[in-house]
């Protein structure tokens, strides 16, 4: 399928997705998070999914927030005639991020330039997140008026705690990747001409793992909200699936003959 907002492509078993609209540092509007989310579901869930996706930015950003051209809430207006600036998170990026979260496949951000507003969001949903040396993480939203969205007040105080949480959300100060990267907020920070070939090298190692790498993303996202019985029975559950695949029949004969395991993904 052709996109206008976004590209996609593949490097072996691992897609790339490249928000693309650079005149507006791929400002998520209705038309690219559409695409995107299309995107996300078409390379993990297809016919051959990929093993792996890496999501970039094209040119000087990663994402410089919500498009908001169309107005707050792409339009809509409340029935106070007033606008409701979070319609667009009901019909659109609520969707979108939650598509993220459940990605059966694990997921590199390579955080290039400005990741602002919900591009912070988009970002630091990764399950390894890269940013290059010029790279800024900004929760922009206190500077027009609205809330943090796109996940952002769910993930940052369990990434970072309250209290560096807060302070993104309540200051609006750009985060620099170097302070990212101290604060546990990313995984990687990198001189900028080595953050594709840092992050598709960390993509290619994931797709060549085995299938169990996609159960593991989900079993640490649903530890963020289960109990400890809960968490237990969620392991207990999610082993029992892996070890039905053909990659844990490999891992342990592999094992037992002492060589590399061959991963198939199944």
């Amino acid at each position: 399928m052709s996109y206008n907002k976004i590209k996609v492509s593949t490097d072996g078993d691992v897609a790339v997705i490249t928000l693309s609209d650079p005149t507006t540092m791929n400002a998520a509007g209705i038309e690219m998070g559409g695409e995107l989310n299309d995107a996300l579901k078409a390379v993990s869930l297809g016919a051959k999914p990929a093993r792996a996706v890496v999501l970039t930015g094209e040119g000087r950003g990663f994402c410089s927030g919500a498009n908001l051209q169309a107005g707050p809430g792409g339009g809509k207006v409340d029935g106070d005639g007033k606008p409701d600036a979070g319609g667009a998170l009901e019909t659109l990026y609520n969707p979108l991020v939650s598509t993220i979260r459940d990605l059966p496949i694990p997921l590199v951000t390579a955080v290039n330039g400005a990741a602002a507003g919900v591009g912070c969001s988009l970002a630091i949903l990764g399950d390894i997140i890269v940013a290059a040396e010029s790279a800024y993480f900004l929760q922009a939203f206190r500077r027009i008026g609205l809330v943090p969205d796109g996940g952002s007040s769910y993930l940052l105080p369990r990434h970072i705690g309250k209290a560096r949480a807060m302070e993104m959300m309540l200051l609006g100060d750009r985060i620099p990747a170097a302070k990212a990267l101290e604060w546990g907020l990313i995984n990687r920070c990198v001189p900028d001409a080595e953050l594709m070939p840092t992050a598709l090298g960390l993509a290619q190692e994931l797709a060549n793992g085995p299938a169990a790498l996609g159960l593991i993303r989900k079993e640490l996202w649903a530890s963020l909200d289960l109990s400890w019985t809960e968490q237990l029975n969620y392991e207990r559950q999610a082993q029992r699936v892996a070890g039905k695949t053909e990659d844990f029949r490999e891992g342990v004969a592999a094992f037992l003959q002492k060589r590399p395991a061959a991963f198939t993904g199944r």
